[in-house]
């Protein structure tokens, strides 16, 4: 049965994120949606001597606070170099850093970005490469959406001939699962427990960071502490 996964597109995600994508057919950015303030599109966390940091894309959001994620531009581009510098300072001294540091340099200095969700498409792709996810994305402006959440959901679902929908936990708040029930739909709701402890360069192992984290600090051993590639890499 075809499965797929809808979730708005977050920048540098945690390990959580990727583990989604490697468990569905096709991955739906969901960048229509309104976007956040203070929330994971723009910002995501690493480890530092000091403790955790946030790396946080400057936006330009002001009197804009009804704009959809794809609407969403960057307010200057001097993140990109403030970023990649944070990055190296605090992780040229992981074991696979310099395995890696060309790609993301690449990544952050030599592409221009206009909209966030650039951004965030172009680091997920990337990731999904070094990882070897081979899950095909689309954007949710492909599809008709409907009004009511969970109808949104559902019916790019069915414009998809998915049978299955894998949701992050948060959406039981308000999902309907009798809708889902009524279109026939199967729903699966991820777990983010239970997750491996990975060497990480700086104490106390914190699992709500960046992916990049997980990749400097173990390189082509990252899967194995993700759990969707769990049983083909132990």
């Amino acid at each position: 049965m075809k499965k797929i996964a809808i979730l708005q597109s977050n920048y540098i995600p945690w390990k959580g994120y990727f583990d989604l994508i490697n468990q569905v057919d096709e991955f739906i950015l969901y960048d229509d949606a309104q976007y956040t303030r203070r929330d994971w599109r723009n910002r995501n966390k690493i480890k530092t001597p000091q403790g955790l940091q946030w790396l946080t894309i400057p936006v330009a959001t002001k009197g804009n606070y009804k704009q959809k994620i794809n609407e969403i531009k960057l307010s200057d581009s001097n993140w990109k170099i403030t970023h990649w510098k944070t990055l190296q300072r605090n992780y040229s001294k992981a074991p696979f850093f310099s395995d890696y540091g060309g790609i993301f340099s690449s990544l952050y200095l030599e592409n221009s970005y206009s909209y966030l969700s650039e951004v965030n498409e172009q680091f997920i792709r990337k990731i999904n490469s070094i990882l070897g996810i081979k899950t095909h994305i689309r954007h949710s402006s492909e599809f008709i959406l409907e009004e009511d959440r969970t109808d949104r959901l559902l019916g790019i679902c069915q414009q998809c001939n998915a049978q299955v929908y894998l949701s992050g936990p948060a959406a039981q708040e308000y999902f309907d699962l009798s809708k889902a029930r009524e279109r026939g739909i199967e729903v699966e709701w991820m777990s983010y427990e239970g997750y491996p402890e990975y060497n990480q360069l700086y104490p106390s192992f914190e699992h709500n960071v960046t992916i990049l984290d997980l990749l400097f600090n173990e390189g082509p051993c990252a899967p194995k502490f993700m759990k969707s590639f769990h049983e083909n890499t132990i």
